[in-house]
């Protein structure tokens, strides 16, 4: 009776990011991850009012529409020259830096106007 010990282990496994699955994972995961944060933020609440007050819930939604769109463009265009110009690490870690900034801001103006 003999133990061996596999010559190439097996190499861990990781998921694949969304860039691994092509144009399709992408869509999706840009779709899902902007559908839930828009999910009941202001932009849509003042939609949701103008949609009631107007005659013209098509026009309402064209307009909100267009504008979401024309926001999205601009964000890609600045995020493909900024990816230029700084590594994705680099981005990651401004990113994360930022949003930690923005909560403890908004947690500071929450904790002090609740007095």
């Amino acid at each position: 009776m003999s133990d061996s010990i596999p010559v190439n282990p097996p190499e861990p496994t990781t998921p694949p990011s969304p860039t691994q699955n092509g144009a399709w994972g992408v869509l999706l995961s840009t779709f899902i991850t902007i559908f839930l944060a828009e999910m009941g933020d202001k932009t849509q609440l003042a939609t949701m009012l103008m949609a009631a007050q107007s005659r013209s819930p098509l026009s309402v939604l064209l307009g909100a529409g267009t504008a979401l769109i024309a926001t999205s463009l601009v964000g890609v265009l600045l995020g493909r020259w900024i990816s230029k110009l700084v590594s994705p690490k680099t981005l990651d870690l401004l990113a994360a830096t930022l949003m930690v900034g923005i909560a403890m801001m908004l947690s500071i103006e929450v904790f002090t106007n609740s007095n």
